[in-house]
């Protein structure tokens, strides 16, 4: 969420990772205990290589497999510097995960006739008229113009000095109000609340009650919503989480340097990223959401309509020339490497959590790591194309 880059960034640090990324030594007779051992040593690399740097102590990741079969693993500790072990079944915040499965409450409304995306924010709430001509779809594909509200220096602020408050979304809305539209496309969290409030409008439902059925109609068992601070169970059940961002853009925010962020307020995130799970319920309803019955063929078409992040334009498919595209609460890119997969990296102020689809390949899987740290100590790419090589070199795709 703050300082998400969604962009060809990533991209490009998936394509350099994957043609430099070391390769396991090939094995001699593959099983899935073999890949398994060879991907947990991928983790465990992974935060001796980078624990001190991105200050993670933590990393859970869960693979779907072509063939049916699933890996769950996780590596580290639950806290930075602790001594309990982490496990595959450890809650993470998903982050802007959250965001397919609003846009997907939408295209549900939408099939019931409760909304139209091509409908507007001044049909809906008009109580923000210099945004009138708005539509939903522009909302959910990020072509609205609209400025995050997580990218103001007095929501940092006010974040700063009170971690715990309960933010409304109309407060999260203000502060952005005043900020002229921008043109193409613009990656915001605000355009997540505002549909917040329209589907909770259409539906007569709050937000929390549409993104629970929806996730007992995926049948995600470790996966939950709350729109504030989380029960201490499920909060229990989370790896600590630290903000550890030293760029420019979030220098207001250095008061929360090296804490951990997994007993704070949630409220901010709401639509956009609120929602709390383990690796293996995210690659479950990225399956179902690609791939299930969750939705109909007519609504994952309009899920996977994408605009061109350089242009703001609508496009086909992403490609050599245009590498990167975002759907509706969807991210698609484009290399050589890999041909065209879907992608999201999800970041909170204490986690990054990655889902990746490769449609040719049949593969999905999801890491966890826990920590925000500067935009340039993210390497989450590159574990994600070691974990692909040692996949690949162990015969399982």
């Amino acid at each position: 969420m703050v300082n998400q880059v969604f962009s060809a960034v990533i991209l490009a640090a998936l394509t350099a990772c994957s043609s430099n990324a070391a390769a396991p030594t090939p094995p001699s007779t593959s099983t899935p205990d073999a890949a398994s051992n060879a991907l947990r040593q991928d983790l465990i690399h992974y935060l001796t290589a980078r624990g001190s740097i991105e200050h993670i102590s933590a990393a859970s990741l869960s693979v779907s497999l072509p063939d049916g079969r699933w890996i769950d693993l996780a590596a580290g500790t639950t806290s930075y510097r602790g001594s309990i072990a982490a496990t595959p079944r450890d809650l993470f915040q998903i982050a802007s995960n959250t965001k397919a499965f609003t846009a997907i409450i939408a295209l549900k409304l939408a099939a019931a006739g409760k909304l139209n995306l091509d409908q507007t924010i001044g049909t809906w709430l008009p109580q923000y008229p210099q945004w009138k001509g708005v539509t939903i779809r522009r909302l959910l594909n990020m072509t609205s113009g609209i400025a995050s509200f997580d990218a103001s220096i007095a929501w940092q602020k006010a974040v700063a000095a009170d971690p715990h408050h309960k933010f409304t979304p109309a407060q999260l809305i203000g502060y952005v109000e005043n900020v002229p539209l921008q043109k193409g496309f613009l990656y915001s969290d605000t355009n997540y609340t505002l549909t917040q409030l329209i589907v909770e409008k259409a539906s007569a439902r709050s937000y929390e009650d549409l993104v629970r059925q929806l996730i007992d109609a995926a049948a995600l068992h470790n996966a939950y919503y709350y729109p504030d601070i989380y029960p201490k169970a499920l909060r229990d059940r989370t790896v600590a989480g630290y903000f550890y961002n030293h760029d420019e853009g979030v220098r207001t925010l250095a008061p929360l340097l090296g804490k951990s962020v997994r007993d704070f307020s949630l409220s901010w995130a709401g639509a956009g990223g609120g929602i709390v799970a383990d690796p293996h319920s995210l690659v479950k309803w990225t399956r179902a959401m690609y791939q299930g019955t969750l939705i109909t063929s007519l609504q994952r078409e309009e899920l996977e309509s994408i605009v061109s992040t350089k242009t703001g334009k609508p496009i086909a498919r992403t490609g050599p020339h245009d590498p990167s595209g975002f759907g509706l609460g969807l991210g698609q890119f484009y290399s050589p490497q890999y041909g065209a997969f879907w992608a999201y990296e999800g970041q909170t102020l204490g986690y990054r959590v990655q889902h990746v689809f490769f449609p040719t390949k049949n593969l999905i899987f999801a890491i966890g790591l826990n920590s925000c740290p500067d935009g340039a100590q993210d390497h989450i790419a590159t574990l994600v194309a070691t974990i692909y090589q040692t996949l690949k070199t162990y015969n399982l795709i």
